[in-house]
């Protein structure tokens, strides 16, 4: 079961890893905030005009000295009084001119003054976007973020092209089988190393997010050179180190994956490996993870929990198959809701679907059968944490749910 940080519980004979957050949690806490001061130290800040040039707010008065301030305000007012003054009169012998003029002459000026013409302005159409800018358009029976468009915090308006962008990323992050240039790995050790990130999450309540991230970010810095046996386990602990700082609100420290480690590692080492997968990674962590793309896709059919918890659970049990490494998200995360879909009897790949996923039938297919044959071939000892995972209540106990037979998945799949 989960555990609160903080506190260390009793190693469980059979546990792979000590079921703690490591020390230096509870000092953490920030001190008391210190009330900035909204002036400067040589006093009040300047004032300064936005627009010098249509204001009169940069012109300085200068006073000269013994000059009294009533002196000076009665002068402004003098001022002021004898340009009113003056207006006053240039605009009375204004008026005197032109009353004294006579009728015919006043006709004469209405005749002579020229009339304006009516300039009519014609709209100019609006630019027409490049294709890469213009909005997806949605046709009505697929748009299933209509619902949502009161709620600002699902961005519906954006969701369609969010995943678009998502999808269009997967582009730069395909890898391929990379153990051939890994002498001292095979794809046994890493299933194993898959498998204890599982368990790290669960005991830290990590979000699914953060492991799913953490097994790329581990597969990209693996593809980039060969590395020993002894720090496979850094790579990985350090690795959900970085995705738990990207995904988590409160991620755990360097000492919480010290300890899971059973302090094989130093913390020197730890920092020294963030920078090393960081720097192989060029920064760029924001990898596009099949979770998002399943979460998505699961919308677009109203499945129920349940069906959505299948499908999870068929996609973290692949995160152990190397052979299945190359394969973008979406794609994955496809084939394993038209396993879950055809699993509860809840229909085939529907024309939404088609139309959210981008993901026909015949391109599922190959994965789909890669992904029954995982579920039917024996477990491996060494790899349940997966499985017993998911055969708790708060999971449904999907993992306790019978696969679909061969047969009935070829006929959906036709």
């Amino acid at each position: 079961m989960p555990f609160p940080r903080g506190k260390k519980p009793s190693v469980t004979a059979g546990s792979k890893i000590p079921k703690l957050l490591g020390k230096g949690m509870e000092n953490q806490e920030e001190g008391p905030q210190v009330k900035r001061s909204s002036s400067s130290p040589q006093g009040a800040p300047k004032k300064r005009t936005a627009f010098v040039d249509i204001t009169n707010a940069h012109k300085v008065h200068i006073s000269l000295p013994g000059t009294k301030k009533s002196s000076l305000k009665k002068t402004q007012k003098k001022k002021a009084t004898t340009s009113v003054s003056d207006k006053n009169e240039a605009n009375l012998k204004k008026s005197e001119s032109v009353s004294s003029e006579s009728p015919e002459e006043k006709q004469r000026g209405v005749e002579e003054s020229p009339v304006e013409e009516l300039v009519v302005v014609e709209a100019v159409p609006p630019r027409e976007l490049p294709p890469h800018l213009r909005r997806p358009q949605i046709p009505e029976e697929f748009d299933i973020d209509a619902q949502h468009q009161d709620d600002p915090t699902l961005t519906a308006q954006y969701a369609k092209e969010i995943f678009d962008y998502l999808k269009a990323r997967e582009e730069k992050f395909i890898l391929s089988d990379y153990m051939s240039i890994q002498p001292s790995l095979n794809a046994g050790m890493r299933a194993i190393l898959v498998d204890w990130l599982v368990e790290v999450q669960e005991n830290f309540e990590l979000n699914h997010e953060t492991l799913y991230l953490a097994v790329k970010v581990t597969d990209h810095f693996l593809s980039t050179a060969p590395v020993i046996r002894e720090n496979l386990q850094l790579i990985g602990s350090t690795a959900m180190l970085i995705a738990s700082k990207f995904e988590e609100r409160c991620p755990p420290c360097v000492d919480d994956f010290l300890y899971v480690c059973d302090d094989a590692y130093k913390r020197e080492e730890v920092i020294a490996m963030e920078t090393s997968i960081l720097q192989a990674l060029a920064f760029d962590i924001n990898i596009p993870i099949p979770y998002r793309f399943l979460r998505r896709y699961a919308k677009c059919v109203s499945a129920s929990m349940e069906t959505l918890t299948l499908a999870r659970y068929v996609c973290e049990l692949s995160l152990q198959e190397m052979d299945l490494v190359p394969e973008r998200g979406s794609l994955l995360a496809s084939a394993c809701l038209l396993l879950a879909l055809v699993t509860k009897e809840l229909g085939g790949w529907t024309p939404i679907l088609v139309f959210h996923s981008g993901y026909g039938v015949s391109e599922l297919a190959p994965v789909v059968r890669r992904l029954h044959s995982m579920l039917t071939s024996p477990p491996d000892d060494k790899l349940m944490a997966v499985r017993s995972k998911y055969t708790h209540k708060v999971f449904f106990e999907v993992a306790t749910i019978p696969t679909v037979d061969l047969e009935t998945l070829e006929g959906a799949l036709k």
